[in-house]
């Protein structure tokens, strides 16, 4: 089966990593911008985690991009073969998460410095990520042990 290239697989599982801090400490920023709201000061732990949320939502929007650029030069390779609704189902859900990695530090940029509407959608984003990453997760799994397809050596072994 054809694989990823290392820059491809490389940008995934860094993107991944960038999301993964994100989802956990991005409650953070929300404690910040409270605080300056009620005209307090923001701890010292959640000031250095909104920084740190605010720079690698940056840093997930470049890298999205560059990965959509190798995306389509190189293109992606052919799924295996699964029935119509399980490659459909693959193929939405691959395009919403790069809907959500360039949609999310959008909205989250835009909430910072105009506030809500765009800060309240970036907040609605977080369980719809937290359920499409299980999905993607469950989805591996079934095809690396019960498929037995060796998808998910495309994601680990450039080709």
């Amino acid at each position: 089966m054809r694989g990823y290239s290392v820059y491809q697989i490389g940008l995934h599982w860094l993107i991944a990593a960038l999301v993964f801090v994100q989802l956990i400490f991005g409650e953070s920023m929300t404690e910040v911008i409270e605080a300056a709201e009620e005209g307090q000061v923001p701890s010292g732990f959640d000031s250095t985690f909104a920084w740190i949320h605010y720079y690698f939502g940056i840093a997930i929007l470049v890298l999205v991009a560059v990965r959509l650029a190798l995306r389509l030069k190189n293109g992606a390779p052919p799924p295996p073969a699964s029935s119509g609704m399980i490659e459909l189902a693959g193929k939405v859900s691959h395009w919403l998460f790069y809907v959500l990695l360039v949609g999310v530090p959008i909205t989250g940029l835009l909430g910072y410095y105009y506030g809500d509407p765009y800060g309240e959608l970036h907040t609605y984003a977080k369980p719809v990520f937290i359920g499409l990453i299980a999905l993607h997760v469950a989805a591996s799994l079934y095809h690396q042990f019960w498929q037995k397809d060796g998808l998910l050596m495309r994601m680990l072994k450039p080709e």
